[in-house]
């Protein structure tokens, strides 16, 4: 082996082990669908898929300050069916913070800003279940909380999946 050789070796080896690390900040994008499950309020309780069809669709970006803490902005379409009808009826404007919990989960603490006049908060636990290099699919629990409009507080249990990029 000549040093030509060896350098170009040592040069390869080197800008493998730089490439790999992770730059901050880091800018990621994703899609996703949201099921909300059940909508409970001090006067009823809604079930999505009994008498409605109810669907989010969550797109938005993270920007990762390092590993640990992020910022999340995320807007979501929402489509409801009922009665041979549909229609967007909201559409909700989330931003809120990251922080990473290990083994893939991460928590997301946002804000919710609803086009119907509703607005609250909503923490998701959200786990990454297969990650490739050029993106990754996710599952999360988002539980929104929700106020105004004159309508009472309501607590929704939703269901979340999706790919990052």
């Amino acid at each position: 082996m000549t040093i030509k050789h060896i350098y170009l070796f040592l040069l390869l080896t080197l800008s493998a082990n730089i490439n790999s690390q992770t730059v901050y900040p880091k800018i990621t994008g994703y899609f996703g669908i949201m099921h909300p499950i059940t909508t409970i309020s001090n006067e009823q309780t809604n079930v999505n898929f009994r008498d409605y069809y109810a669907v989010g669709f969550p797109t938005g970006i993270n920007i990762w300050k390092n590993q640990k803490i992020g910022f999340s902005f995320e807007v979501v379409p929402n489509i409801r069916v009922q009665g041979g009808s549909d229609k967007v009826s909201n559409l909700l404007f989330h931003p809120g913070v990251l922080v990473a919990l290990g083994n893939g989960y991460t928590f997301a603490g946002r804000a919710a800003f609803e086009s119907g006049g509703r607005y609250g908060f909503t923490p998701v636990i959200n786990k990454t279940i297969i990650k490739s290099e050029n993106c990754s699919y996710f599952a999360a629990l988002p539980l929104p909380i929700r106020f105004g409009n004159d309508h009472p507080a309501t607590f929704t249990v939703g269901f979340q999946f999706g790919i990052a990029f």
